[in-house]
């Protein structure tokens, strides 16, 4: 064992470099493709939804991943590059929390859109109160999954709704969507009373005050990660003059 070269009290996470010979160690011996190094030994539904990006000719972001973990209700760990580190991040969405070894309001501190999403594989940890006592993590490594969806919409990687939202379509707030604990600058706000009283598409969102395309998008990304946007397909509000929403809607 090396020791370690991180200052007391920092998490001992594996250096990028390490973790990458790892994953080519794993392509080597056959146990897995190039792709499947990166997504593991997923259930093929949860997989398929995953590879959706990988077609795409790019690698998923983390966005996307904490979006199929929603959908599909499967506790997954994430292995992010952070700087020169790994970061082994556990979602549980049917519990709204997150595992994460480094403190979350530092995590969250960093630059999110910089994260790379190494390897996905199932969790191995378990939520607070499971029977299997012994794949418990640390109390204090355990922290509520909102703001880390919250800030990951409006400030990763991801500047494009998600497919699930996308193509022609109109927007509200839902009724009794709990956003309480979350940063909201003065432009969110506003533009969030504004869909709480009337449903409008992408392009009229981006012409409120504050916000332009990106910020709106990003914005019904972070609604849709929360749980609280309706999304109209029909309502005369989703035609769309100005191609912005040209992309076609996912089957299913």
């Amino acid at each position: 064992m090396f020791q370690s070269t991180l200052p007391m009290g920092e998490p001992d996470l594996m250096r990028v470099s390490a973790f990458q010979r790892y994953l080519d160690d794993l392509v080597r011996v056959g146990s897995v493709d190039a792709t499947s190094t990166r997504l593991s030994s997923l259930s093929p539904s949860l997989m398929h939804d995953l590879e959706r990006f990988e077609r795409d000719g790019r690698q998923s972001e983390l966005l996307d991943v904490l979006a199929a973990c929603l959908r599909h209700g499967v506790p997954l760990t994430v292995n992010l590059q952070w700087t020169d580190r790994v970061v082994p991040l556990t979602v549980f969405p049917a519990e709204r929390l997150v595992h994460c070894p480094v403190a979350m309001p530092q995590f969250l501190a960093s630059r999110l859109n910089e994260l790379q999403v190494m390897q996905v594989e199932p969790a191995m940890l378990r939520a607070p109160g499971h029977r299997e006592r012994a794949l418990v993590g640390e109390a204090q490594m355990y922290s509520p999954l909102a703001p880390l969806l919250w800030e990951m919409a409006l400030r990763g990687s991801r500047d494009r709704l998600l497919p699930e939202i996308a193509g022609t379509a109109a927007y509200r707030l839902a009724p009794g969507v709990n956003l309480r604990g979350l940063e909201m600058p003065s432009a969110l706000g506003a533009a969030l009373e504004r869909l709480r009283r009337r449903t409008s598409n992408l392009r009229e969102i981006g012409e409120w005050p504050g916000l332009d395309r990106e910020r709106a998008t990003r914005l019904l990304n972070a609604l849709y990660l929360q749980g609280g946007l309706i999304v109209s397909r029909m309502h005369p509000a989703a035609a769309s003059p100005t191609g912005w929403l040209r992309t076609r809607p996912p089957r299913g």
